[in-house]
């Protein structure tokens, strides 16, 4: 078999394989490149509340009244402990989510938190969450190296790597280096 025949096959076989993997890593790549503008595997919503039923002092807050808290907002089936943060504030944990409230007015506000979806999914894959994906992930990581090598040789001639190929696959090379060079 000549080389470039196998070349071809290594390329096509192996770019059909981890296609799945490439979206995966693509999709939570993006995500995580702008987790300061957002949460990637979560959705967070927040609402404003008014508690109507305040107690007169810190000491009537116990677990009945916390729990009583969450079901005036709908949450009773979802209460799961409280505690004070600061003199003034109560904060009533929910599964996915919480209540803070001002006891001197009964303000406050109500999160809860979704898993957004794909978006979380592939962001626990690409935090690698045991060893064997560890593992597979290397694998692909292999993967990658090899379609790379084996794209540079798919064309020949002047779009190929002695032509064109060759000014865009050095453009590809320099650019990370040069953005190591100015800001690291």
């Amino acid at each position: 078999m000549k080389w470039r025949k196998l070349n071809r096959i290594l390329h096509r076989d192996l770019g059909y394989f981890f296609f799945g993997m490439t979206v995966i890593y693509a999709l939570s790549g993006i995500a995580l490149n702008h987790i300061d503008d957002w949460n990637p595997s979560y959705s967070i919503e927040t609402q404003k509340v008014q508690l109507h039923n305040i107690p007169d002092n810190k000491s009537q807050v116990n677990r009945d009244y916390a729990r009583e808290v969450a079901a005036e907002f709908g949450e009773a089936d979802h209460f799961k402990n409280y505690y004070f943060p600061e003199a003034n504030t109560m904060k009533v944990f929910l599964d996915d989510g919480s209540i803070t409230l001002n006891l001197k007015d009964g303000s406050g506000k109500l999160e809860k938190s979704s898993r957004r979806p794909v978006f979380y999914e592939v962001n626990w894959l690409h935090y690698n969450p045991n060893n064997w994906w560890t593992w597979f992930s290397d694998i692909y990581a292999g993967g990658l190296i090899i379609i790379a090598v084996t794209g540079l040789f798919i064309l020949r001639g002047k779009q190929g790597i002695k032509g064109r190929g060759a000014w865009l696959t050095a453009a590809g090379v320099l650019l990370p280096i040069l953005f190591l060079l100015i800001f690291q």
